[in-house]
């Protein structure tokens, strides 16, 4: 997925700001800083889903039975290998 990096900055300041409104962190530095890591862990995951989403991509098309982007079996199958991919990489 490919946000603007208007739209990760818009992102990290309602994830901060929800947050210290729900009383879940204590800012013990300044927002700028937090924001900035909000922002750096965002950027970092969807690089990441963009990695596996190419390496599944590449997996589905390289079957010899010719499976149509779009079609319920290649959702069932994208599902399955993205949720495979993403556990070796360590996400949930």
């Amino acid at each position: 997925m490919r946000l603007s990096d208007d739209k990760i900055s818009h992102i990290s300041h309602v994830v901060l700001k929800g947050l210290l409104d729900k009383e879940a962190i204590i800012a013990l530095t300044e927002e700028g800083g937090i924001r900035r890591e909000i922002k750096r862990v965002i950027v970092r995951g969807l690089k990441i889903a963009g990695d596996i989403d190419e390496s599944v991509t590449k997996k589905l098309r390289s079957y010899s039975k010719k499976i149509y982007e779009g079609s319920p079996e290649w959702d069932v199958l994208y599902q399955k290998f993205f949720e495979e991919e993403s556990a070796k990489k360590g996400r949930v």
